[in-house]
């Protein structure tokens, strides 16, 4: 996987952010709160982590969105960190799943199908309306289709090969209702036994991702 800094300054502090399925650094640009630095981790056609990287840190929040759920979870918890927060947005530990995650059917027919034409609709229910759909495009992630492609499917190998997820490993669940890629209701079954905060959005909303970088407050203890 690709590990970038979107910010580093020497902070004590660490937001360990593993993106979704065809992101990059592109889709994520606002700015970072005070005394953080910002790892950005996305591009998982392999699961090899350069935990090094994160040396030095006294602290670090997590932050995960889409697959980057079942990822972060794959890797963060085979890691020795002090971890002050660990929040999923839209995703779950179950990422393949008919009753906690994208229904079998559904991913499969993505993979099988992809192309220029499927990615854009899947793009435009990823965002869920036009205004979001311009925010993404103006920071459209610059990645191949053909390594997209190669991503989904070692995602779904990947899944097939793990143990069962845990949800009990994260603090808190963000769940949009109008998420049509990782369903609200699958959502809400995923995570029955962890705090959720239901926000009216889609699968991808912009100003969502900007609050979480920059905001004290998104990180505060419910």
């Amino acid at each position: 996987m690709k590990q970038i800094f979107l910010k580093k300054e020497g902070n004590s502090g660490l937001l360990l952010f593993f993106a979704g399925w065809g992101a990059d650094e592109h889709l994520f640009t606002a700015p970072v709160l005070d005394g953080y630095d910002c790892m950005l981790c996305y591009d998982y056609r392999a699961l090899d982590f350069d935990s090094s990287l994160l040396d030095g840190y006294a602290s670090v929040r997590l932050l995960a969105w889409s697959m980057g759920v079942w990822v972060a979870q794959h890797v963060a918890s085979r890691l020795k960190l002090n971890y002050d927060r660990k929040v999923a947005v839209n995703g779950t530990p179950y990422p393949i799943d008919d009753k906690k995650g994208i229904p079998y059917a559904v991913f499969m027919g993505t993979l099988e199908g992809i192309s220029v034409p499927t990615l854009y609709k899947f793009r435009r229910r990823m965002c869920g309306s036009a205004k979001e759909l311009q925010e993404f495009t103006a920071r459209m992630p610059q990645r191949a289709l053909e390594e997209l492609r190669d991503e989904l499917a070692a995602l779904q190998r990947f899944v097939a090969e793990s143990d069962a997820g845990d949800a009990s490993f994260w603090d808190e669940a963000i769940a949009g209702k109008n998420d049509f890629i990782f369903p609200f209701e699958n959502q809400m079954n995923a995570w029955k036994n962890i705090h959720v905060q239901v926000m009216d959005i889609a699968h991808y909303d912009t100003s969502l991702f900007a609050d979480l970088l920059r905001k004290e407050e998104m990180w505060t203890k419910h």
